[in-house]
C-alpha cells in the first residue's frame, strides 16, 4: 500500500471532496482520484463513497485507521532521525461538549505548548464517540463506553455529576409547596441523543413530555437554564457557585446522575498519542469524581446513553 495513496485517502475523508483534498495535498483533483483508484485496485474493494461529503466504506474505515497511524509514526520517525524540523502530526480526538467546557480545558493549555502536534477535536456525545474510533475518524475519545473498540485501550477517567437545576423564577412559577411540578415545568434538552432529563421525568411518573426546548451548545444550554427557559441537568463542574449565589436552584436536594467517562485510544506506540493520553488523565484526575458513575438516586440507567 503506497504511502501517498494512504495520505490521499485521509485527505479525501477529512476534507470531504476530492477538490478540497487536492488543495490540502497541493496536487490536482485528477491526481487524488488516481491515487484513490490505485489504492482501491490494490485491495480489491471500494474505499470511498463518492458523495458530498465523501465518506469511507467499511473497508475504507479500516484503511483510514491504518493511514492515520502511519502518518503519526512517520512524523515521529522523521523527528527521531533529525530530518529537518519536526513535522506537526494531527491528533483527531473526540470529546463531549460538557467535558470540553469544563475539565478538559487544562488539556488545551498543555496542547498549546506542543510544537509537533495539532489537535483536531470532534465534539460528540460520549455515548456515541466510540463509533468514531471504529470508523477511524479519531485516534482517541472521551467516551462512556467501557468496552474497548478493537485495537484500542480503555481506562476509567472518573465520573461527571449532573444536577437538576432551574432559575429561581421558573422554580417559583412551577412549584407547589416547594416541590416542582415536573409535568408542567418547561425542560431543556441538548439534542435528540440527550435523555438525562427524560430519564428523571420517567422516574417521577410523568407520562407526557412537558414543554421542551432544544439548545445544542453546552454554554448555551447553561445560559438558557439561567435565563429561565427551562430546567436541565447541569454538570456540577459548570455550576461554580451558582447555587450558593442563588442564581440557580437545585430542584431536588439528593437527586443527581453520575456519568462514568473513559479514555479510549488506539493501541499505538506513539509518543504524541501517549502524551495526549497523559494530559487527559491528569485533567480528569484533578476534576472528575472518582468511581465508575454508580447512580446515587433516580432510576436505573442500564444501557443509558447520556448526553453531550
Amino acid at each position: 500500500m503506497n504511502l501517498e495513496h494512504l495520505k490521499a485517502l485521509v485527505a479525501v475523508i477529512d476534507e470531504g471532496t476530492f477538490e478540497a483534498a487536492a488543495d490540502q495535498l497541493r496536487i490536482t483533483p485528477s491526481a487524488v482520484s488516481q491515487r484513490i483508484k490505485a489504492l482501491e485496485s490494490s485491495v480489491g474493494q471500494v474505499l470511498v463513497r463518492r458523495r458530498v461529503p465523501c465518506t469511507a466504506t467499511d473497508a475504507g474505515a479500516l484503511l483510514l485507521r491504518m493511514a492515520r497511524q502511519v502518518q503519526v509514526l512517520e512524523a515521529e520517525a522523521s523527528a527521531a532521525l533529525g530530518a529537518g524540523s519536526p513535522a506537526r502530526a494531527h491528533l483527531p480526538v473526540a470529546v463531549n461538549a460538557d467535558s470540553l467546557a469544563t475539565w478538559f480545558i487544562p488539556v488545551l493549555h498543555q496542547a498549546a505548548g506542543w510544537d509537533d502536534a495539532a489537535l483536531d477535536l470532534l465534539v460528540e456525545d460520549q455515548g456515541f464517540s466510540s463509533r468514531l474510533l471504529r470508523d477511524g475518524a479519531v485516534m482517541g475519545a472521551v467516551t462512556s463506553d467501557p468496552v474497548p473498540v478493537s485495537g484500542c485501550r480503555v481506562e476509567l477517567l472518573g465520573s461527571m455529576r449532573y444536577i437538576p437545576v432551574a432559575a429561581p423564577g421558573l422554580h417559583r412559577r412551577f412549584s407547589t409547596s416547594g416541590a416542582p411540578d415536573w409535568s408542567a415545568m418547561p425542560v431543556l434538552k441538548f439534542n435528540a441523543k440527550d435523555t438525562l432529563q427524560q430519564q428523571l421525568l420517567t422516574a417521577k411518573g410523568v407520562a407526557g413530555p412537558p414543554p421542551t426546548h432544544t439548545v445544542p451548545s453546552s454554554q448555551g444550554f447553561f445560559a438558557a437554564v439561567k435565563a429561565g427557559l427551562g430546567w436541565g441537568m447541569i454538570p456540577e463542574l459548570q455550576l461554580d457557585g451558582e447555587l450558593e449565589r442563588g442564581a440557580l436552584v437545585r430542584l431536588e436536594e439528593h437527586t443527581h446522575q453520575d456519568v462514568a467517562l473513559y479514555w479510549q485510544a488506539w493501541a499505538l506506540d506513539s509518543e504524541r498519542l501517549g502524551r495526549m493520553g497523559a494530559a487527559v488523565r491528569a485533567a480528569a484526575a484533578a476534576q472528575l469524581r472518582a468511581g465508575d458513575g454508580q447512580e446515587l438516586s433516580g432510576p436505573s440507567r442500564a444501557g443509558h446513553r447520556p448526553r453531550k
